[in-house]
């Protein structure tokens, strides 16, 4: 058991609803702060809880490969009865893809899951791309360099909490801030004018990904305004005058602005009630005017989150904020076993839930101005156990929306051959060939971030010979 602290304990007394904001304040960077703040900007990051299967999204599409994959994956090929006919994985029912850089790939071909037809389209518009083989690195690695003792690697591979926080702070669990955070932090503090109470915005619960140094992550309402405003509802101490005066005292009890406390735990924690509560009388009302969508989502909890955030980005400019970073979540993703009956219906849920949010973007005319990007801890390894997959370390990303240079697949996606350099020796588990600091920072040099900035947040993307790869 860990020991509680003061951040513990902040970050477990937020799930009570009371608060709508984590992260801890402390000095801003000394960085010089060029940020690019023109126009309005908004980064999605959709983190895939539990290690998405790569292999079993990005499958192969020419017989060749997909006999190779095969044999490596027998027991899984067989729980999806491939070789019937009728499976989602005989290549008859794949979802070919026909990425510009086709050649790229010496003859191979690629191809989607029919559960992500939505995304396939995206990428077949150009609005949708591929990032192969991406993962924490220190420095470019081999299967040799990193059997070698000397080499740099990042800590604590293959483990859920430390990989997630690697993957969102580019530090193991504990570490405090994340690079959505930061990318906030910088964003916020270059404009000369702007709220940043609505920069780092979690439709989930808190997250390591958007805690800043100046910014603190505000915790939308999933759901719509309505049910929220709690202390506007008739059934909350009844109703009528009295009522209406418990209420408001409650209010005020919730706001603390007559309490003092000498205790730290304590002085945090009405401050965080202080905040949430005037962070909800500001957003809340601007909620309401958001224009009504014509969109229909999924009913589905990853859908509303995602339908938050189009809300929330409706009304940016109720808000007065010009950058903003949200953090969405699909779990179910640690494929241990069933993963022939529990990947497609995941898939399902996030290619449909993705494309109704880029339907609603285009109904507000905000294609080109918000950024859709997925995450996961890692991916998963090429070695089936029979019924799923285990722990690996590197996997495939999506980027999407109208900025995204798109039909195009960067990095790689390595062949199925487990003797190959991009695998280890054990499992079969991907070595990245893309850090996540060169993805993160294609998406921050987007977001308005200069290179200076974008080396200070990352200092590890000296050791990468290409810092920017172009997806955006």
């Amino acid at each position: 058991m860990t020991d509680m602290n003061r951040r513990n304990f902040l970050s477990a007394t937020s799930a009570v609803g009371l608060l709508g904001l984590s992260g801890a304040m402390a000095n801003l960077s000394n960085v010089a702060h060029a940020a690019n703040v023109d126009g309005y900007k908004a980064l999605v990051c959709v983190y895939l809880d539990g290690g998405m299967d790569h292999a079993d999204t990005i499958l192969p599409y020419d017989q060749n490969s997909h006999n190779a994959l095969k044999s490596i994956r027998g027991g899984l090929f067989d729980r999806y009865g491939v070789g019937s006919g009728t499976s989602s994985r005989d290549i008859e029912n794949l979802l070919q893809l026909n990425p510009v850089n086709a050649g790229d790939f010496g003859g191979r071909q690629f191809a989607l899951p029919r559960e992500l037809q939505p995304l396939k389209s995206l990428f077949d518009d150009g609005n949708a791309a591929i990032i192969g083989n991406v993962g924490p690195l220190v420095e470019p690695l081999t299967r040799t360099s990193f059997e070698n003792s000397g080499t740099a690697k990042p800590k604590r591979l293959f483990s859920h909490n430390d990989q997630s926080s690697v993957w969102l702070s580019q530090g193991t669990e504990g570490t405090m801030y994340g690079w959505g955070g930061k990318f906030a932090d910088i964003m916020t503090a270059a404009q000369s004018a702007g709220n940043d109470r609505f920069a780092a915005v979690s439709a989930d619960a808190n997250t390591v990904f958007l805690a800043g140094e100046r910014v603190r992550q505000f915790a939308a309402p999933v759901g719509g305004a309505s049910n929220y405003n709690y202390l506007t509802k008739p059934w909350l101490l009844s109703s009528g005058s009295r009522s209406d005066k418990a209420r408001s005292l409650l209010k005020e009890h919730f706001a603390a602005q007559d309490m003092d406390a000498s205790n730290l735990y304590m002085r945090d924690l009405m401050g965080y009630n202080r905040r949430s509560v005037e962070n909800l009388d500001e957003f809340l009302p601007a909620l309401e005017t958001a224009p009504s969508l014509n969109t229909t989502f999924p009913d589905n909890k990853f859908a509303d989150q995602l339908k938050t955030v189009a809300e929330t980005i409706s009304v940016q400019q109720s808000l007065n904020v010009s950058r903003q970073v949200f953090y969405v979540r699909l779990g179910g993703f640690d494929t241990h076993d069933s993963q022939a009956h529990e990947l497609p219906a995941l898939h399902t849920i996030l290619a449909q839930g993705i494309a109704a949010f880029y339907s609603a973007l285009g109904e507000l005319g905000l294609l080109n101005e918000v950024t859709l990007f997925t995450t996961s801890e890692f991916g998963r390894t090429t070695v089936d156990n029979g019924d799923g997959t285990d722990h690996g370390w590197g996997g495939h990303q999506f980027v999407i929306g109208g900025a995204v240079n798109g039909n195009r697949i960067y990095g790689e996606l390595p062949v199925a051959d487990l003797s190959a350099a991009q695998y280890t020796s054990d499992s079969g588990r991907m070595i990245p060939s893309v850090s996540v600091d060169q993805y993160a920072s294609t998406l921050g040099s987007w977001f308005g971030l200069s290179q200076p900035e974008l080396q200070s947040i990352f200092p590890n993307l000296v050791n990468f010979s290409s810092q920017n790869l172009g997806f955006i």
